[in-house]
């Protein structure tokens, strides 16, 4: 038994998160109970393509989820736009994911963030769906984890609130090692198409080797999930014990006696 709200519950949530994300593929129909949470984080890499795309002036006109759970952010990029520019955008896709799980990670450390997360999260997803999402696997899938984030927000009990938030915080933090063989190939077979992988973009506008560009990539989304993590985790931001009466002996170590 744990203190509710001490640090032994939050690392306790937390490492149940991170088995539930490990487990479930390996669990009967595994693959059915994971095949939603994997078009999620496809979703979470193509937007960041995409918000990236905008981010830097260019249009983001498209987002393509296949059902086998890869999928292709198409922006319209002018043809006279930096070096830096294309690789940015290539970038937004893979550091995405763990840039919103630490997000979510740092939002499950206030009570008062937990329902308007989730309620974000949702609402993206909606938003998304209407503007950008243009396949058959977004169009089934996405809507209903979208319902489910919504009704959990709107009618869960704070305990399986402040869960869910630290499940998809570590589903994002984790993706990067889903994707840890994606980022350090040059090329990729995506929607039955030969293209650049991400890395691969980022070498030919910036020239460095595209598996340079892979461990930069993975070394700043574990810097941040790590304090995201630390954050969530640290003692520093709790609320300080209740100060008793004046009247009232408080006994510190060395024998200390204050009044």
């Amino acid at each position: 038994m744990v203190t509710p709200g001490s640090q032994a519950e939050t690392v306790g949530r937390l490492i149940l998160a991170v088995f539930v994300v490990i487990a479930l593929p390996a669990l009967p129909f595994g693959n059915y109970l994971v095949y939603p949470f994997m078009i999620l984080t496809t979703w979470f890499h193509e937007m960041g393509h995409g918000m990236t795309a905008m981010l830097m002036g260019q249009d983001f006109q498209r987002l393509l989820i296949y059902s086998d759970g890869s999928g292709v952010a198409e922006s319209l990029v002018r043809s006279d736009s930096s070096a830096f520019t294309r690789a940015a955008i290539a970038a937004g896709g893979p550091l995405a994911p763990s840039m919103v799980g630490s997000v979510l990670i740092l939002a499950s450390a206030h009570e008062r963030a937990w329902r308007p997360a989730l309620w974000a999260v949702s609402l993206a997803i909606f938003v998304s769906v209407i503007v950008y999402v243009r396949s058959v696997a977004g169009y089934a899938v996405l809507p209903l984890v979208g319902a489910g984030l919504a009704l959990i927000a709107w009618k869960g009990r704070a305990g399986l609130v402040r869960f869910t938030l630290q499940f998809l915080g570590m589903l994002g933090a984790m993706s990067m090692l889903r994707d840890f063989n994606y980022l350090f190939t040059e090329e990729a077979v995506i929607g039955g198409r030969r293209m650049l992988s991400d890395t691969g973009q980022i070498e030919a506008a910036l020239l460095l080797p595209h598996w340079m560009w892979a461990a930069l990539i993975l070394a700043v989304s574990a810097l941040m999930v790590g304090a995201s993590l630390k954050y969530a985790l640290s003692d520093n931001r709790r609320a300080p014990p209740p100060r008793l009466p004046a009247n009232v002996l408080q006994f510190r170590r060395g024998n200390e006696r204050d009044r």
